[in-house]
């Protein structure tokens, strides 16, 4: 087993990691921001395009004032795009806005992946709402054993949901891609923009994970030397 010194290494390294995957985001969606679609659809009109051409009409396509905070909730059924995608006709907008149809279409296809990550979301949530208390007692407590096996459930729950998160990012991307070429919105050369915005922001799900995975190996390795 890792021994704790390592997995704290580890856990720099995601830091790392995810320190240069959010940069690399905010990087490529400023660059192919400004970087207009000859089609010059914006990204709400793509986002109703790509939903009417996969036979969804009940999901709403909302305006959100979050920066990059585009998604999409199934539990509602609406796509949310941030002022940036919604207004705009990028190849980033158009990116982002086709990604979150993806999820849509995922949904009304009854992706498996999707449908694990929905069912795990309650516990999820619960498990992010127990994670500043742990974080708290083990630094003013140290890792006692009951905080010690609590942190070890809690950063699994987080690992698996994070896990079932990757092949759902990845797929969603992937679509993506497949149907604004398709449907003539970007063109082969704009596609290439569209995949460094999308693969920017997917290195931030897999720093997510790593970050998950290695706190957990961390506990349990401290766990192992009771």
């Amino acid at each position: 087993m890792l021994t704790p010194q390592v997995t704290f290494l580890l856990i720099i390294f995601t830091v790392i990691v995810a320190a240069v995957a959010q940069f690399r985001v905010s990087s490529a969606f400023n660059r192919f921001s400004r970087v207009r679609t000859r089609r010059g659809m914006t990204g709400a009109e793509v986002a109703a395009l790509l939903l009417e051409r996969a036979g969804i009409h009940d999901v709403e396509i909302a305006r959100v004032e979050t920066y990059l905070g585009d998604h999409y909730d199934p539990t509602r059924k609406r796509l949310c795009l941030s002022p940036g995608v919604f207004d705009s006709a990028s190849v980033a907008a158009a990116g982002i806005a086709a990604h979150e149809c993806g999820h849509a279409i995922q949904h009304a296809h009854a992706y498996a992946p999707l449908k694990a990550r929905m069912a795990v979301v309650p516990v999820t949530m619960v498990a992010s709402q127990l994670l500043p208390f742990i974080v708290i007692g083990g630094f003013i407590f140290g890792y006692v054993r009951p905080l010690l096996d609590l942190g070890i459930a809690v950063y699994a729950v987080l690992t698996v949901f994070q896990l079932i998160t990757l092949p759902v990012e990845f797929d969603a991307s992937r679509r993506a891609r497949l149907v604004l070429v398709q449907n003539g919105i970007v063109t082969r050369e704009e596609d290439s923009g569209v995949a460094k915005v999308l693969n920017a922001a997917a290195l931030t799900y897999v720093a997510a994970f790593l970050s998950a995975l290695f706190h957990l190996l961390h506990l349990l390795a401290l766990r192992g030397r009771e």
